[in-house]
């Protein structure tokens, strides 16, 4: 039985839906997926979109037809991709928490009922899957916040939260990667610029690959902004099996 359905989008795109749960085990067949297309090279494809559950295909009718499409989707969507053959892409975000860097650090640490230490400690302690990016461009959605700081969002949203901010809104954790107005509990900053629109490719991360956030002081964010600010900072990536 198929575990996937196709679905027409307009004039000029297609949607794959690989279920109605969200897990790591469907973002993962979703990756595999998106691999298995860029390798086919299809012509007439334009972009492709993950999301939580589904892939969104744009494509060129004048180069390919839909149902032209469609059985060359359908042939790559019958062939197993095992896990063990993904590579998993970890992306080792800097970040400077508390103080004015994360204004929200003591309320995050005040509703679990821990330490601000602790808060760090637990946020720093596993690799985020990212599902999905939207809201603003590389917004990343994360999976895999510990419950114990799930912290709703702020009551009034604040008008304007830096670029770079890294908060807590309800059980996701993220980056904001510009300035925008937004509910989350900030506790901390990155000078690491995950959206660039004057860098290729301008976003830095992709939806199936993984975020980890290490801890640094004031003056390593210094440093670091000032690389960022030169072109000279690389975020470390570790590869390994998914």
């Amino acid at each position: 039985m198929k575990d996937y359905r196709i679905f027409i989008e307009g004039d000029s795109s297609v949607l794959i839906v690989f279920g109605d749960t969200i897990s790591a085990e469907i973002n993962q067949r979703i990756s595999s997926t998106v691999q298995l297309i860029r390798a086919q090279r299809i012509e007439g494809i334009v972009d492709m979109i993950p999301a939580f559950v589904s892939l969104l295909i744009n494509y060129n009718p004048l180069v390919i037809s839909y149902d032209a499409l469609k059985k060359r989707l359908e042939k790559i969507l019958q062939l197993e991709t095992k896990a063990s053959e993904t590579v998993k892409r970890v992306f080792e975000i800097p970040v400077c928490y508390g103080g004015e860097y994360g204004p929200d650090l003591k309320n995050i640490a005040a509703h679990a009922g821990l330490s601000e230490r602790e808060v760090i400690d637990i946020h720093t302690s596993c690799d985020y899957l990212i599902y999905m990016l939207g809201f603003l461009p590389g917004f990343c959605y994360l999976g895999g916040l510990d419950e114990r700081i799930h912290t709703p969002r702020l009551e009034t949203p604040r008008l304007k939260i830096p670029a770079g901010s890294v908060g807590i809104g309800g059980k996701q954790t993220g980056i904001y990667p510009m300035d925008s107005p937004g509910g989350w509990q900030l506790m901390g900053k990155t000078p690491v610029k995950t959206y660039d629109p004057e860098r290729d490719p301008a976003i830095l991360v992709q939806a199936g690959e993984y975020i980890r956030f290490v801890e640094i002081g004031e003056a390593e964010f210094k440093r670091i902004a000032g690389l960022v600010e030169k072109n000279e900072y690389q975020v470390t990536v570790r590869e390994g099996g998914a």
